[in-house]
């Protein structure tokens, strides 16, 4: 099965994403974190992209994020299905992305943006595992991943202003992303502001029913 998990910042995509993936043993693919995995590396391109787009709140350039996504979907553990978690971002992507492969199901989930923003003031994350810890999901012992045990650290795109410009360019972009996979017949909407156990089961009915 080949998903899209859509939704603001912070509605938990990449926490549903990889525990979705696990259950149906198929890749969980976030541009997001291939591209910090990558400036970690001090990979030129992750480099670039850091300090000239989403470190800043901005999304980063069409070609760009389309061509990682292309290539990475070509992998063989990409064969029976996959997640993709926070792309295609804009109309552009979305077209581009319906050219390379045929996506089954849209899940979009849904959150206040009062919401989002409390959940970013609490929000670390694991830069090993990629593990995100919050009001919902608490580190057993404050401040270290539960898997690895490195420090946890405030993501550079999670600051107040940061986040304020990534929300105005979401909503900005959306609208014409939901109305293509509307029009597909293949979004569904999830409420994102249930507890973690409760938007997963959501999901996964809603996955089930399709």
């Amino acid at each position: 099965m080949k998903v899209v998990f859509l939704g603001p910042p912070g509605t938990g995509k990449g926490t549903q994403a990889k525990s979705i993936s696990e259950i149906l043993n198929i890749p969980n693919i976030s541009t997001g974190n291939i591209f910090r995995q990558l400036a970690e590396e001090n990979n030129p391109l992750g480099i670039e992209a850091r300090d000239k787009y989403w470190g800043k709140g901005c999304l980063v350039p069409d070609n760009i994020v389309t061509d990682l996504v292309k290539e990475r979907i070509q992998n063989p553990d990409c064969k029976s299905g996959f997640i993709l978690d926070g792309f295609p971002r804009t109309l552009a992507q979305a077209k581009s992305l319906d050219k390379i492969t045929k996506i089954d199901l849209v899940i979009f989930i849904c959150s206040y943006e009062k919401e989002i923003i409390r959940r970013f003031e609490n929000r670390l994350q694991c830069n090993n595992c990629n593990i995100v810890y919050g009001l919902e999901k608490e580190p057993r012992k404050s401040g270290y991943c539960d898997e690895c045990h490195k420090k946890l650290v405030k993501r550079q795109d999670d600051n107040p202003e940061v986040l304020k410009q990534r929300l105005k360019i979401f909503y900005k972009n959306i609208n014409p992303i939901v109305k293509f996979y509307e029009e597909k017949g293949i979004l569904v909407e999830v409420n994102g502001e249930q507890e973690i156990e409760k938007v997963k089961e959501e999901i996964l009915g809603k996955m089930q029913s399709k």
